[in-house]
């Protein structure tokens, strides 16, 4: 019996469900730092310093730990754009 090759996804599936991930991660984690650590603009938010390294932690550890042991980041499983 043949087996069926599995579904490659899109590029821009992949394209966008990455943009999402990081505007996601960066408006909502960076908001709750800036909140945390008093950052916060009548604007938004500004990061400086230690709180903005933190976010990029954050970011980074978002991706790595999503792809590795979750079967993608949250934008990854709604687009279906898990190679």
């Amino acid at each position: 019996m043949a087996t069926v090759p599995a579904r490659v996804p899109s590029v821009w599936r992949i394209v966008v469900a990455a943009i999402l991930d990081f505007l996601m991660v960066f408006i909502g984690v960076g908001f709750l730092i800036a909140r945390a650590t008093g950052e916060t603009t009548p604007n938004g938010f500004r990061l400086e310093g230690t709180a903005a390294l933190a976010l990029f932690a954050v970011i980074a550890l978002y991706f790595f730990v999503g792809r590795r042991y979750l079967g993608g980041t949250l934008w990854q499983r709604v687009l279906r754009a898990r190679p």
